[in-house]
Protein backbone atom coordinates (compact mmCIF):
# COMPACT_ATOMS: atom_id res chain seq x y z
CA UNK A 1 0.00 0.00 0.00
CA UNK A 2 0.99 3.62 -0.33
CA UNK A 3 -0.61 7.15 0.51
CA UNK A 4 -0.77 9.77 -2.54
CA UNK A 5 -0.45 13.23 -1.86
CA UNK A 6 -4.01 14.03 -1.05
CA UNK A 7 -4.32 11.40 1.65
CA UNK A 8 -6.03 8.30 -0.35
CA UNK A 9 -4.66 5.15 0.79
CA UNK A 10 -3.94 3.14 -2.62
CA UNK A 11 -3.42 -0.84 -2.90
CA UNK A 12 -0.37 -2.53 -4.36
CA UNK A 13 -2.27 -3.49 -7.60
CA UNK A 14 -3.49 0.34 -7.86
CA UNK A 15 -7.02 0.18 -6.85
CA UNK A 16 -8.40 2.94 -4.12
CA UNK A 17 -8.94 1.44 -1.30
CA UNK A 18 -12.51 0.61 -0.37
CA UNK A 19 -12.83 0.52 -4.22
CA UNK A 20 -13.14 -2.84 -5.85
CA UNK A 21 -10.87 -3.26 -9.21
CA UNK A 22 -12.63 -5.89 -11.50
CA UNK A 23 -10.38 -7.48 -13.53
CA UNK A 24 -10.76 -7.15 -17.01
CA UNK A 25 -9.21 -11.15 -17.82
CA UNK A 26 -11.94 -13.53 -17.69
CA UNK A 27 -10.53 -16.80 -15.68
CA UNK A 28 -10.89 -19.83 -17.83
CA UNK A 29 -8.36 -22.04 -16.03
CA UNK A 30 -8.51 -24.42 -13.61
CA UNK A 31 -6.97 -22.53 -11.04
CA UNK A 32 -6.97 -18.61 -9.77
CA UNK A 33 -4.72 -16.91 -7.14
CA UNK A 34 -6.94 -14.48 -5.90
CA UNK A 35 -5.85 -10.62 -4.50
CA UNK A 36 -7.64 -8.50 -2.30
CA UNK A 37 -9.02 -5.88 -3.94
CA UNK A 38 -10.14 -7.65 -6.90
CA UNK A 39 -13.18 -8.79 -8.23
CA UNK A 40 -12.83 -11.58 -10.95
CA UNK A 41 -14.78 -12.98 -13.50
CA UNK A 42 -14.78 -16.68 -13.12
CA UNK A 43 -15.95 -18.56 -16.22
CA UNK A 44 -16.36 -22.69 -15.71
CA UNK A 45 -17.61 -23.93 -18.92
CA UNK A 46 -14.90 -25.96 -19.51
CA UNK A 47 -13.50 -27.16 -16.05
CA UNK A 48 -14.24 -26.50 -12.40
CA UNK A 49 -11.93 -23.76 -10.93
CA UNK A 50 -10.03 -23.87 -7.38
CA UNK A 51 -9.73 -20.14 -6.07
CA UNK A 52 -6.41 -19.75 -3.38
CA UNK A 53 -7.08 -16.91 -1.06
CA UNK A 54 -4.24 -14.42 -0.07
CA UNK A 55 -1.90 -15.93 2.82
CA UNK A 56 -2.06 -12.92 4.91
CA UNK A 57 -5.16 -10.62 5.03
CA UNK A 58 -6.05 -7.20 7.07
CA UNK A 59 -9.42 -6.29 8.39
CA UNK A 60 -11.69 -5.26 5.84
CA UNK A 61 -10.09 -6.77 2.56
CA UNK A 62 -12.44 -7.29 0.10
CA UNK A 63 -12.96 -10.11 -2.89
CA UNK A 64 -15.47 -10.68 -5.37
CA UNK A 65 -16.28 -13.61 -7.50
CA UNK A 66 -18.99 -14.41 -10.17
CA UNK A 67 -20.17 -16.51 -12.06
CA UNK A 68 -19.13 -15.45 -15.61
CA UNK A 69 -21.90 -17.37 -17.85
CA UNK A 70 -23.78 -19.30 -15.13
CA UNK A 71 -22.44 -22.03 -15.29
CA UNK A 72 -20.90 -22.84 -10.97
CA UNK A 73 -23.78 -25.40 -11.11
CA UNK A 74 -21.77 -27.48 -13.70
CA UNK A 75 -18.36 -27.14 -12.87
CA UNK A 76 -18.01 -25.97 -9.28
CA UNK A 77 -15.99 -23.28 -7.65
CA UNK A 78 -13.51 -24.15 -5.00
CA UNK A 79 -11.98 -21.69 -2.44
CA UNK A 80 -8.55 -22.51 -1.01
CA UNK A 81 -8.45 -20.96 2.09
CA UNK A 82 -4.67 -21.46 2.51
CA UNK A 83 -4.58 -21.68 6.37
CA UNK A 84 -7.31 -18.57 7.22
CA UNK A 85 -10.07 -18.96 8.69
CA UNK A 86 -13.07 -18.99 6.82
CA UNK A 87 -16.42 -18.63 8.48
CA UNK A 88 -14.82 -19.58 11.55
CA UNK A 89 -12.70 -22.82 10.47
CA UNK A 90 -9.82 -23.64 8.42
CA UNK A 91 -11.95 -26.81 6.79
CA UNK A 92 -13.62 -27.69 4.81
CA UNK A 93 -12.86 -26.04 1.84
CA UNK A 94 -16.28 -24.07 0.64
CA UNK A 95 -17.73 -25.05 -2.60
CA UNK A 96 -19.93 -22.57 -4.44
CA UNK A 97 -21.78 -24.69 -6.77
CA UNK A 98 -25.01 -22.08 -7.86
CA UNK A 99 -25.77 -20.95 -11.57
CA UNK A 100 -25.58 -17.15 -11.58
CA UNK A 101 -23.29 -16.86 -8.37
CA UNK A 102 -21.33 -14.06 -6.64
CA UNK A 103 -19.46 -14.11 -3.47
CA UNK A 104 -17.97 -11.21 -1.89
CA UNK A 105 -15.81 -12.08 0.74
CA UNK A 106 -14.33 -9.85 3.73
CA UNK A 107 -11.49 -10.48 6.04
CA UNK A 108 -13.00 -9.76 9.80
CA UNK A 109 -9.75 -10.75 11.09
CA UNK A 110 -8.61 -13.84 12.46
CA UNK A 111 -11.31 -15.32 14.45
CA UNK A 112 -13.98 -15.66 11.95
CA UNK A 113 -11.79 -14.82 8.98
CA UNK A 114 -13.20 -14.69 5.89
CA UNK A 115 -16.54 -13.79 5.33
CA UNK A 116 -18.92 -14.00 2.98
CA UNK A 117 -21.48 -10.61 2.83
CA UNK A 118 -23.07 -11.61 -0.35
CA UNK A 119 -23.00 -15.01 -1.31
CA UNK A 120 -26.72 -15.83 -3.00
CA UNK A 121 -26.95 -18.48 -0.25
CA UNK A 122 -27.32 -18.89 3.43
CA UNK A 123 -25.45 -21.97 4.14
CA UNK A 124 -22.57 -22.15 5.99
CA UNK A 125 -19.92 -23.24 3.41
CA UNK A 126 -17.85 -24.72 6.26
CA UNK A 127 -20.23 -27.04 8.36
CA UNK A 128 -18.35 -28.82 10.25
CA UNK A 129 -18.81 -32.78 10.76
CA UNK A 130 -18.23 -35.61 12.78
CA UNK A 131 -18.71 -39.13 13.32
CA UNK A 132 -21.38 -40.86 15.03
CA UNK A 133 -22.16 -45.02 15.74
CA UNK A 134 -25.30 -45.93 16.69
CA UNK A 135 -27.08 -49.31 17.38
CA UNK A 136 -30.89 -48.97 15.93
CA UNK A 137 -33.49 -51.67 17.21
CA UNK A 138 -36.73 -52.25 16.11
CA UNK A 139 -39.71 -52.90 18.56
CA UNK A 140 -40.20 -56.73 18.76
CA UNK A 141 -42.99 -58.58 17.52
CA UNK A 142 -45.56 -60.46 20.14
CA UNK A 143 -46.20 -64.05 20.21
CA UNK A 144 -49.45 -66.17 18.57
CA UNK A 145 -52.31 -67.13 20.47
CA UNK A 146 -53.83 -70.29 20.42
CA UNK A 147 -56.83 -71.75 21.60
CA UNK A 148 -54.78 -74.94 22.39
CA UNK A 149 -52.29 -73.09 24.41
CA UNK A 150 -49.59 -73.82 21.31
CA UNK A 151 -49.02 -70.47 19.69
CA UNK A 152 -45.65 -69.45 18.77
CA UNK A 153 -43.23 -66.81 19.87
CA UNK A 154 -42.57 -63.20 18.84
CA UNK A 155 -39.61 -62.06 16.60
CA UNK A 156 -37.17 -59.62 17.58
CA UNK A 157 -37.16 -56.17 15.88
CA UNK A 158 -34.26 -55.91 13.66
CA UNK A 159 -30.71 -55.01 14.69
CA UNK A 160 -28.60 -52.83 13.11
CA UNK A 161 -25.21 -51.50 14.83
CA UNK A 162 -22.05 -49.70 13.77
CA UNK A 163 -20.31 -49.48 17.11
CA UNK A 164 -16.57 -51.21 16.97
CA UNK A 165 -16.14 -54.52 15.44
CA UNK A 166 -19.56 -55.65 17.09
CA UNK A 167 -21.79 -57.33 14.19
CA UNK A 168 -25.38 -56.42 13.19
CA UNK A 169 -28.51 -59.05 13.28
CA UNK A 170 -28.42 -61.70 11.11
CA UNK A 171 -24.74 -62.09 11.11
CA UNK A 172 -24.42 -59.08 9.58
CA UNK A 173 -21.07 -56.88 10.03
CA UNK A 174 -20.52 -53.93 11.57
CA UNK A 175 -21.82 -50.74 9.62
CA UNK A 176 -20.09 -47.47 8.88
CA UNK A 177 -20.59 -44.90 11.01
CA UNK A 178 -22.84 -41.65 10.01
CA UNK A 179 -21.73 -38.32 9.74
CA UNK A 180 -23.59 -35.60 10.79
CA UNK A 181 -23.13 -31.98 10.60
CA UNK A 182 -22.99 -29.22 13.25
CA UNK A 183 -26.61 -26.93 12.76
CA UNK A 184 -28.41 -30.01 11.62
CA UNK A 185 -31.12 -31.48 13.43
CA UNK A 186 -31.50 -35.63 13.20
CA UNK A 187 -35.08 -37.19 13.89
CA UNK A 188 -35.07 -40.36 16.30
CA UNK A 189 -37.99 -42.62 16.11
CA UNK A 190 -38.34 -45.67 18.48
CA UNK A 191 -40.41 -48.39 17.71
CA UNK A 192 -43.35 -49.86 19.74
CA UNK A 193 -43.59 -53.32 20.45
CA UNK A 194 -46.30 -55.57 18.96
CA UNK A 195 -49.66 -55.70 21.37
CA UNK A 196 -49.92 -59.27 22.84
CA UNK A 197 -53.45 -60.51 21.42
CA UNK A 198 -56.45 -62.51 23.53
CA UNK A 199 -58.14 -64.30 20.63
CA UNK A 200 -56.49 -67.16 18.69
CA UNK A 201 -54.43 -65.79 15.67
CA UNK A 202 -51.24 -64.09 14.68
CA UNK A 203 -49.88 -61.62 17.10
CA UNK A 204 -48.90 -58.16 16.26
CA UNK A 205 -45.63 -56.97 14.01
CA UNK A 206 -43.27 -54.68 16.00
CA UNK A 207 -42.78 -51.10 14.82
CA UNK A 208 -39.82 -49.94 12.74
CA UNK A 209 -37.23 -47.82 14.43
CA UNK A 210 -34.92 -44.98 12.35
CA UNK A 211 -32.07 -41.96 12.52
CA UNK A 212 -33.21 -39.97 9.97
CA UNK A 213 -31.94 -36.31 8.76
CA UNK A 214 -30.46 -34.14 6.11
CA UNK A 215 -27.19 -35.43 4.74
CA UNK A 216 -27.52 -39.17 6.19
CA UNK A 217 -28.94 -42.67 4.51
CA UNK A 218 -31.97 -43.16 6.86
CA UNK A 219 -30.93 -46.04 8.84
CA UNK A 220 -34.39 -47.91 9.37
CA UNK A 221 -34.77 -51.23 11.48
CA UNK A 222 -37.81 -53.66 10.49
CA UNK A 223 -40.10 -54.55 13.08
CA UNK A 224 -40.03 -57.71 14.86
CA UNK A 225 -42.16 -60.58 12.91
CA UNK A 226 -45.67 -62.02 14.76
CA UNK A 227 -45.45 -64.76 16.47
CA UNK A 228 -48.34 -67.81 14.97
CA UNK A 229 -51.66 -68.95 16.13
CA UNK A 230 -52.36 -72.26 13.86
CA UNK A 231 -50.13 -70.70 10.83
CA UNK A 232 -46.93 -69.60 9.99
CA UNK A 233 -45.86 -66.16 11.66
CA UNK A 234 -44.94 -63.13 10.45
CA UNK A 235 -41.62 -62.08 8.33
CA UNK A 236 -39.85 -59.15 10.02
CA UNK A 237 -36.61 -57.75 11.43
CA UNK A 238 -36.31 -61.42 12.70
CA UNK A 239 -39.44 -63.67 11.94
CA UNK A 240 -41.86 -65.34 14.18
CA UNK A 241 -41.78 -68.68 14.79
CA UNK A 242 -44.53 -71.03 13.13
CA UNK A 243 -47.34 -73.16 14.72
CA UNK A 244 -48.73 -76.25 13.31
CA UNK A 245 -52.78 -75.71 13.72
CA UNK A 246 -52.87 -79.25 11.82
CA UNK A 247 -50.10 -79.18 9.53
CA UNK A 248 -45.89 -78.28 9.17
CA UNK A 249 -45.02 -74.89 8.68
CA UNK A 250 -42.25 -72.86 8.53
CA UNK A 251 -41.23 -70.10 10.76
CA UNK A 252 -41.08 -67.06 8.91
CA UNK A 253 -37.51 -65.19 7.39
CA UNK A 254 -35.99 -62.34 9.25
CA UNK A 255 -34.76 -59.37 7.23
CA UNK A 256 -30.60 -59.76 5.44
CA UNK A 257 -28.15 -58.34 8.19
CA UNK A 258 -30.96 -57.49 11.24
CA UNK A 259 -32.38 -60.64 12.25
CA UNK A 260 -33.29 -64.70 11.70
CA UNK A 261 -36.06 -66.66 10.81
CA UNK A 262 -38.40 -67.87 13.51
CA UNK A 263 -38.33 -71.50 14.37
CA UNK A 264 -40.49 -74.28 12.56
CA UNK A 265 -43.55 -76.69 13.25
CA UNK A 266 -42.36 -80.30 11.71
CA UNK A 267 -45.37 -82.14 12.42
CA UNK A 268 -48.76 -81.97 12.94
CA UNK A 269 -49.34 -81.03 16.77
CA UNK A 270 -50.94 -78.25 17.05
CA UNK A 271 -50.28 -77.74 20.70
CA UNK A 272 -46.65 -76.46 20.21
CA UNK A 273 -45.27 -73.41 18.59
CA UNK A 274 -41.83 -72.33 17.57
CA UNK A 275 -39.78 -69.98 19.37
CA UNK A 276 -39.62 -66.01 17.56
CA UNK A 277 -35.99 -65.60 15.58
CA UNK A 278 -33.28 -63.13 17.44
CA UNK A 279 -30.95 -61.04 15.97
CA UNK A 280 -28.22 -63.65 16.85
CA UNK A 281 -29.65 -66.98 15.74
CA UNK A 282 -32.64 -68.87 14.87
CA UNK A 283 -35.67 -69.28 16.65
CA UNK A 284 -36.06 -72.73 17.89
CA UNK A 285 -38.12 -75.34 16.14
CA UNK A 286 -41.19 -77.09 18.15
CA UNK A 287 -40.65 -80.94 18.95
CA UNK A 288 -43.85 -83.09 18.86
CA UNK A 289 -44.33 -86.15 20.72
CA UNK A 290 -46.23 -87.42 23.55
CA UNK A 291 -44.99 -84.66 25.51
CA UNK A 292 -44.05 -81.96 22.95
CA UNK A 293 -41.82 -78.94 23.81
CA UNK A 294 -42.47 -75.31 22.43
CA UNK A 295 -39.65 -73.84 20.33
CA UNK A 296 -36.99 -71.08 22.27
CA UNK A 297 -36.48 -68.01 21.51
CA UNK A 298 -33.42 -67.24 18.97
CA UNK A 299 -30.64 -65.71 21.07
CA UNK A 300 -29.97 -61.66 21.29
CA UNK A 301 -26.52 -60.15 20.64
CA UNK A 302 -24.66 -58.44 23.24
CA UNK A 303 -23.18 -54.47 22.26
CA UNK A 304 -21.17 -52.25 24.45
CA UNK A 305 -21.80 -49.18 22.74
CA UNK A 306 -23.16 -47.57 26.38
CA UNK A 307 -19.81 -48.98 28.01
CA UNK A 308 -21.38 -52.20 29.29
CA UNK A 309 -22.13 -54.98 27.36
CA UNK A 310 -25.94 -55.69 27.13
CA UNK A 311 -27.90 -58.15 25.15
CA UNK A 312 -30.77 -57.17 23.84
CA UNK A 313 -33.19 -58.08 20.69
CA UNK A 314 -33.84 -62.02 21.93
CA UNK A 315 -36.77 -64.12 20.09
CA UNK A 316 -39.95 -65.11 21.94
CA UNK A 317 -40.06 -68.62 23.18
CA UNK A 318 -43.03 -70.94 21.74
CA UNK A 319 -45.64 -72.35 23.84
CA UNK A 320 -47.07 -75.53 24.44
CA UNK A 321 -50.24 -77.29 26.44
CA UNK A 322 -48.79 -78.34 29.57
CA UNK A 323 -52.15 -79.97 30.13
CA UNK A 324 -51.16 -82.69 27.78
CA UNK A 325 -47.16 -83.02 29.54
CA UNK A 326 -46.08 -80.72 27.02
CA UNK A 327 -43.02 -78.07 28.39
CA UNK A 328 -42.88 -74.22 27.18
CA UNK A 329 -39.90 -72.89 25.12
CA UNK A 330 -38.39 -70.18 26.76
CA UNK A 331 -37.12 -66.87 25.89
CA UNK A 332 -34.23 -65.58 23.88
CA UNK A 333 -32.51 -62.81 26.08
CA UNK A 334 -35.12 -60.13 26.96
CA UNK A 335 -37.52 -62.34 25.48
CA UNK A 336 -41.34 -63.33 26.87
CA UNK A 337 -41.80 -66.78 28.01
CA UNK A 338 -45.18 -68.50 27.95
CA UNK A 339 -47.80 -70.63 29.89
CA UNK A 340 -51.30 -70.17 29.70
CA UNK A 341 -50.53 -66.47 28.99
CA UNK A 342 -47.51 -65.84 26.89
CA UNK A 343 -45.38 -62.93 28.96
CA UNK A 344 -44.04 -59.69 27.58
CA UNK A 345 -40.50 -58.82 26.47
CA UNK A 346 -38.52 -56.53 28.66
CA UNK A 347 -38.92 -52.89 27.46
CA UNK A 348 -36.70 -51.10 25.09
CA UNK A 349 -34.74 -54.12 24.14
CA UNK A 350 -36.53 -55.06 21.12
CA UNK A 351 -37.40 -58.14 21.67
CA UNK A 352 -40.35 -60.30 20.66
CA UNK A 353 -42.69 -61.95 23.31
CA UNK A 354 -44.03 -65.16 24.56
CA UNK A 355 -46.77 -67.13 22.88
CA UNK A 356 -49.58 -68.79 24.50
CA UNK A 357 -53.26 -69.11 24.96
CA UNK A 358 -52.78 -65.01 25.59
CA UNK A 359 -49.77 -63.54 24.16
CA UNK A 360 -47.63 -60.92 25.87
CA UNK A 361 -46.30 -57.84 23.87
CA UNK A 362 -43.35 -57.22 22.59
CA UNK A 363 -40.21 -54.81 23.94
CA UNK A 364 -40.39 -51.68 22.35
CA UNK A 365 -37.04 -51.03 20.62
CA UNK A 366 -33.97 -48.72 21.60
CA UNK A 367 -31.98 -46.03 19.32
CA UNK A 368 -28.40 -45.27 20.93
CA UNK A 369 -26.05 -43.02 19.84
CA UNK A 370 -22.44 -42.38 20.81
CA UNK A 371 -20.29 -39.44 19.45
CA UNK A 372 -16.97 -37.57 20.91
CA UNK A 373 -17.38 -35.70 23.95
CA UNK A 374 -15.99 -32.95 22.47
CA UNK A 375 -18.70 -32.75 19.88
CA UNK A 376 -21.58 -33.11 21.38
CA UNK A 377 -24.24 -30.04 21.48
CA UNK A 378 -26.45 -30.79 24.16
CA UNK A 379 -29.17 -30.05 22.19
CA UNK A 380 -32.29 -33.05 22.18
CA UNK A 381 -35.52 -33.56 22.04
CA UNK A 382 -37.59 -37.00 24.16
CA UNK A 383 -35.20 -36.69 27.36
CA UNK A 384 -32.72 -39.41 26.28
CA UNK A 385 -30.31 -40.49 28.80
CA UNK A 386 -27.29 -38.90 28.38
CA UNK A 387 -23.90 -40.59 29.98
CA UNK A 388 -20.25 -38.37 29.29
CA UNK A 389 -17.13 -39.61 29.51
CA UNK A 390 -17.56 -42.97 28.27
CA UNK A 391 -13.98 -43.96 26.86
CA UNK A 392 -13.92 -39.86 25.61
CA UNK A 393 -17.75 -40.42 24.25
CA UNK A 394 -21.13 -39.04 24.91
CA UNK A 395 -23.83 -42.00 24.71
CA UNK A 396 -27.48 -40.72 24.02
CA UNK A 397 -29.82 -43.54 24.39
CA UNK A 398 -33.51 -42.79 23.13
CA UNK A 399 -35.99 -44.97 24.83
CA UNK A 400 -39.07 -42.97 23.31
CA UNK A 401 -38.78 -40.97 19.92
CA UNK A 402 -37.41 -37.55 19.91
CA UNK A 403 -34.49 -35.72 17.98
CA UNK A 404 -30.26 -34.57 18.25
CA UNK A 405 -29.19 -31.44 16.90
CA UNK A 406 -25.41 -31.83 15.98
Amino acid sequence: MGVVSDGTTVIDNGAVEGVLSWQSSIVTGTTLSAVAGNGYWINTTSNACTITLPASASVGDQIIFSDYLRTWGTNAVTINQNSLNFQGYTSPNPVYNTNGQSVNLVYSGATQGWIPTVDDDVTNETSQTYSVDFLVIAGGGSGGNSSDVGGSGGGAGGYRNSFGSETSGGGGGSESDLTFSVGTTYTITVGAGGAGVSSQGLGNSGVNSSISGTGITTITSIGGGEGAGGSSGGVGGSGGGAQGGGNSRTGASGTANQGYAGGNMSSNDYQVGGGGGGAGAVGGNGTSTSSGTGGNGGAGLASAITGSSVTRAGGGGGSADTRIGNTQGTGGTGGGTNGNSGTSATVNTGSGSGGGGTSGAGGSGVVILSMPDANYSGTTTGSPTVATGVSGKTVLTFNASGSYTA
